[in-house]
């Protein structure tokens, strides 16, 4: 049986609106064209409306480019609360949207809330910019240009991430590559942004006198509200069986409410019913700020020709669109409809769903072998230990009892490098080992207090005379934000002062002092500055790898002067950052699919009164997406790779709810919501309209 016949048989979850005939409207007045872009169907006002969504996305995401990373550096907040916060930040971003909308829709109109919201705050800002812009891009085209319109809602994208993908890459740049006040340049990676808004609304003030500008309706949200609230008590109080049922539980309100608005209340809610699935793809793509970010500041960024930062990794996301959209809408859509399939904006978005749980699966690949690839970890009532010799001849070193005097069998030379940490076990949480120094003809019994579940490093010192030892303790794993951990030992007799990041000089004791850890960015380090009481000198630290743990030790060898010889506690990461490259492909194409693609379906399915109503009710999907995260990020408990694998999962089921919920979905046109153009009145058939139904199979 063919399912797009027009009388199906099958029962519709959502019935087509109902309407009563309107009587005939007096004919109006031929309207002036609006001006065109180079002879071409698209109105002229589209190019500012365009241009200023570049540079508002320009702001908003260089603003959350830094965002994760700002409260993990300069904050110093966990990686939870980090991502938490983020997410927290993201979804107020799209809860103002539904107020935006509201204010849009019934006192001020679009045009208005785009320039008067978007002067203020950031956070109303958005939220009256988000729900307005596209839809009143949409405003400017004549209903007989709906394809032109369709693609414009892929060119409305591409200026989206056009402004994303530069904003992206320049604001990590500034926010390293600067120095202010000594410190990272958020402050610059923050004031860019923020006059680019400036831009954007200057841009679109200039377009003001061709916007075609829709009239607001009044109260959109409110009215909508009490026709649903009405219609539900009107039902409640006429429960009686001897009162006729009507077809649609919103004809009770029929009483207090007119027609039209009733059949665009219905309209809205069996879009707002399509939505309910829907947050938990946001959930997943806008991880790409928070856990895949933290996930790249594990990686190596060295890819040979370019040092990608953890944080530039999300430009990935917007290059990526700006090639996948012209290769979907001009080469896979027009094959697939070559083939006889119809592949309907539903069914676009149920694909693009499976292409997110599929690069979040991938992102557990990559955060498994990441794991594998990390030193191990000592365990219960056992430590890791290694000797460092900076005596000026061969030691041997001797651990006593416990079953660890074989760990050191050879004699271990002057300034050799150690090779591993080795694993000592102990007979309570807390113990004192004993060590065997013999060094020439001296044997020295020492002895140093440890704790379990640490790394300690045992430095040995000699003048030809005497020997002695110091413990201490390393660092117990690589530094979870990608940055370089070093600290350094002074075999000098006077202190030294090191200028060395962004936290100040860094002072190391006298004769053999060992200084606390600083994390510094990944980089080459050729000259130093360092001094002493009475002299000044530069140290060539050399490269300083991501995610490494350096000791360096300063020495002043008679025939090469001050110098620093380093050895690397802990390796730097292995794994590149390119292995991140599937799963932001795989999240792109989703994006396409999903995202564009919504964007046309909401505003081709929303009456003409609430279609910022209802791009809000989308945007707000986005932001329960993001309180999910939140939700998971602070009570889940799970380690990365696992919480990767519980959102994979939890899509793919969402994604099955929203295919049987598309199936029955009856998608309508303009003509079928407000009448044809070209006629005026409603053809009627009974009470209802007459509208082919056609079932969205997945």
């Amino acid at each position: 049986m063919n399912p797009f016949q027009k009388n199906e048989s099958k029962e519709i979850l959502f019935p087509p609106v109902c309407t009563e005939e309107v009587p005939p409207r007096p004919p109006s007045p031929p309207k002036q064209s609006p001006p065109k872009i180079c002879g071409s169907s698209y109105p002229l006002s589209i190019a500012f409306i365009v241009v200023n969504e570049f540079c508002e996305r320009f702001s908003y995401y260089g603003m959350k480019a830094v965002l994760t990373l700002y409260f993990l550096y300069f904050l110093h907040w966990s990686e939870d609360t980090s991502t938490s916060v983020y997410h927290a930040f993201s979804s107020l971003c799209y809860f103002t949207p539904i107020l935006g909308a509201a204010i849009a829709d019934s006192w001020l109109g679009k045009f208005k809330i785009l320039s008067l919201i978007g002067l203020s705050l950031i956070a109303l800002g958005t939220g009256g910019i988000k729900p307005c812009v596209a839809a009143f891009g949409g405003d400017q085209f004549e209903e007989k240009h709906a394809e032109e319109r369709t693609r414009y809602f892929s060119i409305f994208y591409l200026s989206i991430n056009a402004g994303s993908l530069i904003s992206t890459f320049i604001t990590p740049m500034l926010r390293g590559d600067v120095q202010c006040f000594g410190e990272d340049c958020y402050a610059l990676a923050f004031g860019i942004p923020g006059l680019l808004m400036v831009i954007a609304l200057v841009v679109f003030a200039m377009g003001s006198k061709m916007y075609k500008k829709p009239p607001p309706e009044g109260n959109i949200v409110s009215q909508v509200i009490k026709c649903i609230g009405f219609a539900i008590s009107n039902r409640f109080k006429n429960r009686s069986q001897n009162i006729p049922r009507r077809q649609h539980w919103l004809d009770w309100a029929a009483e207090n409410y007119p027609k039209q608005l009733i059949m665009d209340v219905k309209a809205l809610t069996r879009i707002l019913f399509l939505y309910i699935p829907l947050p938990m793809f946001w959930a997943l793509l806008d991880q790409q700020g928070s856990r895949w970010t933290l996930q790249a500041t594990k990686m190596n960024g060295d890819l040979g020709f370019f040092v990608l930062q953890p944080d530039q990794m999300q430009v990935l996301n917007p290059f990526l669109v700006l090639i996948f959209i012209p290769l979907f809408d001009l080469v896979i859509y027009r094959l697939i409809a070559k083939c006889g399939i119809n592949f309907s904006s539903l069914r676009k978005m149920a694909v693009g769903m499976i292409l997110a749980c599929l690069a979040f699966a991938v992102a557990a690949i990559v955060e498994i072998k990441i794991n594998g690839m990390a030193p191990p970890q000592p365990g219960s009532q056992e430590i890791f230990l290694q000797v460092l010799n900076l005596a000026d001849d061969e030691v041997k070193v001797t651990v006593l009892g416990n079953g660890n005097d074989s760990l050191l069998a050879e004699s271990i030379k002057s300034f050799q490098k150690p090779t591993h940490y080795f694993k000592l076990h102990l007979n309570s949480k807390r113990q004192d080992f004993h060590f065997h120094l013999k060094y020439h003809n001296l044997s020295v019994y020492t002895e140093h207090s440890v704790v379990e579940n640490n790394w300690y490093t045992v430095i040995l010192r000699a003048d030809g005379k005497n020997i002695s030892s110091t413990m201490v303790k390393d660092v117990e794993n690589k530094t979870t934000n990608g940055m370089t951990a070093v600290r350094f030992i002074n075999t000098l007799h006077k202190d030294v002062t090191i200028s060395l990041g962004t936290d100040g000089p860094l002072t190391v004791g006298k004769d053999y002092g060992v200084s606390a850890y600083r994390t510094v960015p990944r980089g080459e380090y050729p000259a130093v500055p360092c001094k002493t009481e009475d002299k000044d000198f530069s140290l060539n630290l050399g490269l300083l790898d991501f995610g490494a743990s350096y000791l360096l030790v300063i020495t002043n060898i008679s025939n090469k002067g001050l110098q620093a010889w380093k050895t690397e506690d802990i390796l730097a990461n292995q794994m590149s950052i390119a292995w991140q490259l599937p799963q932001y492909a795989l999240v792109t194409a989703a994006e396409v699919m999903f995202s564009v693609t919504g964007l046309e379906f909401s505003y081709s399915q929303a009456p003409s009164s609430m279609k910022s109503v209802l791009q809000a009710a989308w945007l707000l999907t986005v932001a329960f997406g993001n309180i999910i995260v939140l939700v998971v990020a602070q009570f889940s408990g799970l380690v990365q790779w696992a919480e990767f694998i519980l959102f994979s999962c939890l899509l793919l089921v969402v994604c099955l709810i929203f295919s049987i919920m598309s199936y029955y979905y009856v998608p309508v046109n303009s003509e079928e919501i407000h009448g044809p153009a070209n006629k005026h009145h409603l053809h009627m058939q009974g009470n209802m309209v007459n509208l082919e139904t056609k079932n969205t199979k997945l």
